[in-house]
């Protein structure tokens, strides 16, 4: 009797199932319909052997991807070798998918199943996972899911940001649409200018260059030869530039009002600005065009490239087209009504923008489009599916459709594609090593960046916390007494300031201040004198002493009470 096992996987982990009475089962198919619905009754058509759950939300991850890629996992294949019958005969393992089930029998030899009773298991396991499980309640498993389908999601979508197709595909039909925009927009300029300068259209036949001259001669009557040097710098010609001032005396244009020259130059601006933001759009497809597929660009040109890819959607989707298909993307509609009428099929569509169509004779135009297409779909592969994309594959494709052409006009034979391609490895590997020594050390130099800028941070930080603890006693100290002799030579300073007032005031000079020395002097010398010395000196020079002795008392009262007020 063959025991069927029921391997479910789960956001939460792996879940090994038994099932009860396989014979039954499997005769009675639209009673096990009946009893997916019923919890109980469900129970006892299977019971859980193991339960393995996930680490942690990156080995469920793992998990997932190696489940969805068709590849068995290390936790997988630990849980089946231990639960599973070791007779691997008597055993029937029931998978979802057919991927894993084949990676399973080949790796641990167990007969794999999926569909029929299977199916109808897995649905109900998966409707009463949460109550056959303990443990596990509704709530966790919903939980669970929705982190795992959010990052199963987000490593879906992770791709490298500078081989994104999908802006190639926004500015190559922005392209387009700029293109038709213009023309139609300089042709209303024309026209609308043509009736006051119509010798202009003649003479000036490209329409950005006609929008910079409508704006820059404005009325044709203000035309004169100052002029002439302006014209020249936009028309890069001396002799179109004497013909437009020529034209302009003899015109046959009507005359025009100021408001109407004011719409037409800002007419005119707007056409010279969109032409202007067109070549700039061209220089971005082809930046773009040289990170994202370098090989076909090298190989059929940016523009050409650009619309190949914009029409199959992506540059995966253009490289798992045949070559046949690539030959003719773009002319369907001539290709069904080929169909349709059993009339020709198309020789080439899109590719035939490419000058190697042109450059082709009559008769080898389908031979040299059906060999351009083979190498185009070579190149749209390289780009796809190589890590790092370099463009010296296309050049060496190049190489051997301008031989094709050579050979088609005079006999002479190509190479082979083998020593072209060998070549060309060689030449790959080598660019391709030092692109890789490139982003290792731009990468190296981020690194490093960051933690310059951890390490300012870390400082700073310490920096103000340094800053709010309170300084040390001894620091304190320090600082007072800096303090202190930073104020002494101030308030030396604020005296001399003041005697330096008061001898202003006063209107006394350095002469007066040495003749009272000597008075105090004198003044001395008569205390030390008797009595009887003054009275031979007589009252009068008595009295002139005792005058001059006072006066100099009093202003060094003044001084004494000025300075007790500075040092206030």
């Amino acid at each position: 009797m063959v025991l069927l096992h029921v391997l479910f996987e789960h956001a939460a982990g792996y879940a090994l199932f038994a099932v009860k009475e396989v014979e039954e089962i499997g005769m009675l198919l639209p009673q096990v319909e009946g009893s997916v619905l019923n919890v109980a009754k469900f129970d006892s058509i299977l019971r859980l052997v193991a339960f393995s759950p996930f680490k942690s939300a990156q080995s469920a991850l793992e998990n997932v991807n190696a489940v969805s890629e068709g590849i068995l996992h290390e936790d997988l294949k630990l849980l089946l070798e231990t639960n599973m019958p070791t007779k691997k005969k008597k055993a029937l393992l029931g998978v979802s998918d057919a991927k894993i089930g084949a990676a399973i029998q080949e790796e641990l030899g167990y007969p794999c199943q999926t569909g029929g009773v299977v199916a109808e298991i897995m649905r109900g396991i998966r409707l009463h996972f949460h109550s056959l499980v303990k443990g596990l309640n509704a709530q966790s498993a919903s939980k669970a899911q929705l982190g795992l389908g959010h990052s199963y999601s987000r490593a879906k979508v992770k791709f490298n940001v500078n081989r994104v197709d999908n802006m190639i595909i926004q500015s190559i039909s922005l392209l387009d649409q700029l293109d038709k925009d213009i023309n139609t927009f300089s042709m209303r300029v024309r026209e609308w200018y043509g009736y006051h300068f119509p010798e202009l259209i003649k003479i000036v036949s490209d329409n950005y260059t006609y929008c910079r001259m409508a704006k820059y001669i404005g009325n044709r009557k203000e035309l004169n030869e100052e002029k002439l040097e302006g014209m020249e710098e936009i028309l890069m010609d001396g002799g179109k530039a004497q013909a437009v001032l020529d034209a302009s005396r003899s015109s046959m244009g009507m005359d025009i009002s100021p408001i109407d020259l004011i719409n037409i130059e800002s007419f005119s601006n707007r056409v010279i600005s969109l032409s202007e933001y067109r070549k700039e759009l061209q220089e971005y497809l082809r930046s773009k065009m040289n990170q994202v597929a370098p090989s076909l660009s090298a190989l059929i040109g940016e523009v050409v490239g650009a619309r190949l890819i914009s029409h199959a959607g992506s540059l995966t989707n253009l490289a798992k087209y045949p070559a046949s298909t690539v030959q003719i993307l773009g002319a369907e509609k001539a290709l069904f009504r080929a169909l349709k009428t059993r009339g020709n099929t198309p020789k080439y569509g899109l590719i035939f923008h490419s000058t190697f169509i042109g450059r082709a004779a009559a008769k080898n135009k389908g031979r040299i489009s059906r060999y351009l297409a083979n190498k185009c779909t070579i190149a749209s592969r390289i780009d796809c599916f190589s890590e790092v994309p370099t463009s010296v594959f296309g050049d060496k494709l190049r190489e051997q459709v301008e031989e094709r052409l050579a050979f088609y006009e005079t006999g002479e034979a190509p190479r082979k594609n083998i020593d072209v391609m060998k070549e060309a490895l060689v030449e790959a590997t080598e660019v391709a090593a030092e692109i890789k020594k490139k982003l290792a050390k731009r990468e190296r130099k981020k690194t490093k960046q960051e933690k310059r800028k951890r390490e300012a941070l870390a400082a700073a930080a310490l920096g103000d916390e340094t800053i709010e603890e309170p300084a040390p006693k001894k620091a304190k100290k320090a600082i007072e007494v800096d303090d202190e002799t930073e104020m002494e030579p101030k308030k030396k300073k604020r005296k001399h300031q003041v005697e330096e007032v008061e001898i202003e005031e006063n209107g006394v000079s350095e002469v007066t201040e040495t003749k009272k020395k000597k008075k105090k002097k004198k003044h001395q010398v008569e205390d030390e004198m008797g009595d009887d010395e003054i009275e031979e000196h007589g009252p009068t020079e008595m009295e002139t002493v005792l005058a001059e002795q006072a006066q100099p008392e009093k202003k060094k009262k003044k001084k004494k009470v000025k300075q007790g007020h500075s040092t206030d």
